[in-house]
C-alpha cells in the first residue's frame, strides 16, 4: 500500500490508546509492512494540539525515525467532540484522507451508539471498522451488534481484534502444529492427555473498575483470548494461513466446543482475592478497592473445563484459567502427553510426564522428554530443551492494525465466532450469576484459594 490510509480513534484521550496503540502504531510505522498513515484522535475532553502532539511522541517512544513515522507525526491532530453525534462524525471524515480505519477504542455501549450514528450519513468509500471486545455482553448482544455493523460496512471490513492473535507466540503455534513432522502426528487423543491454557498475572486491579468490575476473569480473558488460543491449539490444518481457511477452522473447534459435560458445577471454579502481599506492597481486598461494587461479587480467578468434541478431542481436557493478585506470573499453553502404554521390564518410570510448554510471555519453548537418568541409565528421568521464539517485529497491537490497515482480516474475530464464544461460556456465566458455584476467597500474591489443585504448577 502506497496511498495514504487515515486512523481515526474513538476515545483518544483512554489508557488503550497511549498504552497500546499508539506504540504498536509505532513499531508498524518503522517495518517493511508500513503504511502512510495520518492519525486523528478524538474524544470527549479537550486537548491543545501541543498536549496530543506531546502524547503521540511519548508513546511512540523513540520509534519516530522513520519517514512513515515522521509524516504520521507532522500530520497528527486531535478533534474534540462526541462521537456518537453524525455531525461530529461528518467532520472527522472530512479531516481524513483515502480510505479511513474507525478504531472504538470505547465502552461497548458506546460503541453501539456510534454505530447507530454511522448509519445516517454518507459514509467515505472503503470504511473498515476495528472494534475491541467484548463483542456485546452475551450471544444475543454479539448478534445484535453484527446486524448494527453490517448495515454500516460488509463483514469483510470488519475487524473484530484480538490482540491476543497478534501474538508472536500465537502465531509460532501454526507453525509448530503444521509444519513441524515431530508433533503434528502426535496432536490427538491417543497421545494428548490434558491441555491447559494459563493467563496468570500479580497485578491486582490497577485503577480497571469501571470495566473489569462488571466482566470479571472469565469474561475478560476465557471468553475472549484464551477461547482464541484453545481454537489455535486444537483445530485442523487450514488449506492455507489466510482470512477464509483459517478462521473457519477456528470457528469450526468452536462449535465443537462445550463446558465439560454439560455441567458448569462441577467444571467451573471461581475466586477473589483478599487483602495480601504482592513484591513486598500491601495490597487491598478487591471487594475494597476503588469503584468496586462487592455486591457483584466479580471474580479475579476463574477455572472452567471444556471438552472438544471431535474425533481428534474426544476425552482430552481442555482447561482454561485466569487470574489477578497470583504469586507470579503464568502465561503459557501446557501440553501434556499420556505415557507410553508399556514399559520394558526393568526401566524404571519417570516421576512426570513428557510435556510441552509454549509461554506467551516471554516467548519460549520447552519440551520436558523421558531419557534414561544421569546416574542409573534404567532409572527414567525427564529432561527438559527449551529455546526462546525470538523478539517479534511488530508489537501484538502492530501486527493487528498491520492486517486492519492491508485488508486483511486473517487475525480478526469473524462475526459467528464472535456470537459462539459467548455461547460457550453462558451455562457458566448463567450458574455463577445464580450464585451456584461459590465465590471463594485466596490472599493477593498467593496461587489461589487453599483447596484448589497446585499440581499445575509442575
Amino acid at each position: 500500500m502506497t496511498d495514504t490510509t487515515t486512523l481515526i480513534i474513538l476515545g483518544a484521550s483512554g489508557d488503550l490508546t497511549e498504552r497500546l496503540l499508539l506504540p504498536g502504531l509505532a513499531s508498524l510505522l518503522k517495518s517493511d509492512r508500513g503504511v502512510d498513515v495520518k492519525l486523528i484522535g478524538t474524544g470527549r475532553s479537550e486537548r491543545s494540539p501541543e498536549e496530543w502532539d506531546s502524547v503521540v511522541k511519548t508513546a511512540f517512544n523513540g520509534d519516530a525515525g522513520s519517514d512513515l513515522a515522521k509524516r504520521t507525526l507532522a500530520s497528527s491532530e486531535y478533534i474534540q467532540g462526541d462521537p456518537t453525534d453524525p455531525e461530529h462524525l461528518k467532520k472527522l471524515f472530512q479531516a481524513s484522507e483515502g480510505e479511513p480505519v474507525m478504531y472504538f477504542a470505547l465502552p461497548p455501549a458506546i460503541s453501539v451508539k456510534v454505530i447507530k450514528a454511522l448509519e445516517e450519513i454518507d459514509l467515505p468509500d472503503g470504511l473498515r471498522l476495528a472494534l475491541e471486545k467484548p463483542f456485546g455482553s452475551d450471544e444475543q448482544g454479539a448478534r445484535d451488534l453484527n446486524e448494527e455493523l453490517l448495515k454500516v460496512v460488509p463483514e469483510e471490513r470488519i475487524h473484530r481484534t484480538d490482540h491476543f492473535l497478534g501474538r508472536s507466540t500465537v502465531l509460532d503455534i501454526i507453525g509448530l502444529r503444521f509444519a513441524n513432522r515431530l508433533f503434528e502426528p502426535v496432536w490427538n487423543s491417543d497421545n494428548i492427555a490434558k491441555v491447559e491454557i494459563f493467563y496468570d498475572e500479580v497485578l491486582g486491579l490497577e485503577g480497571r473498575a469501571q470495566y473489569y468490575d462488571t466482566a470479571g476473569a472469565l469474561i475478560d480473558m476465557i471468553q475472549s483470548h484464551l477461547l482464541q488460543i484453545l481454537a489455535i491449539i486444537a483445530m485442523d490444518a487450514p488449506a492455507s494461513i489466510d482470512a477464509v481457511e483459517l478462521r473457519s477452522e477456528i470457528a469450526r473447534v468452536l462449535r465443537a466446543t462445550w463446558v465439560k459435560d454439560g455441567d458448569p458445577l462441577a467444571s467451573s471454579r471461581r475466586g477473589q482475592y483478599s487483602a495480601g502481599t504482592i513484591d513486598g506492597k500491601d495490597v487491598p481486598s478487591y471487594s475494597d478497592e476503588d469503584g468496586v461494587d462487592p455486591s457483584r461479587q466479580t471474580e479475579t480467578l476463574a477455572e472452567v473445563e471444556f471438552e472438544i468434541k471431535t474425533r481428534r478431542w474426544a476425552g482430552v481436557p481442555f482447561v482454561l484459567r485466569s487470574g489477578k493478585g497470583m504469586s507470579k506470573i503464568r502465561k503459557e499453553v501446557l501440553i501434556t502427553f499420556k505415557p507410553v502404554p508399556v514399559l520394558p521390564a526393568g526401566l524404571k518410570g519417570a516421576s512426570t510426564p513428557d510435556t510441552l510448554r509454549i509461554e506467551i510471555s516471554p516467548e519460549t519453548l520447552e519440551l520436558g522428554v523421558t531419557t534414561n537418568g544421569k546416574g542409573n541409565p534404567f532409572s527414567l528421568e525427564k529432561s527438559v530443551f527449551k529455546t526462546d521464539l525470538g523478539k517479534p517485529e511488530l508489537t501484538p497491537y502492530g501486527e493487528v492494525l498491520s492486517g486492519i490497515f492491508h485488508d486483511d482480516p486473517t487475525l480478526s474475530i469473524r462475526g459467528d465466532v464472535a456470537e459462539r464464544c459467548w455461547a460457550i461460556v453462558q451455562p457458566v456465566l448463567d450458574a455463577w450469576q445464580s450464585d451456584r458455584v461459590p465465590l471463594e476467597t485466596y490472599p493477593a500474591g498467593s496461587s489461589g484459594p487453599a483447596d484448589w489443585e497446585t499440581s499445575k504448577e509442575a
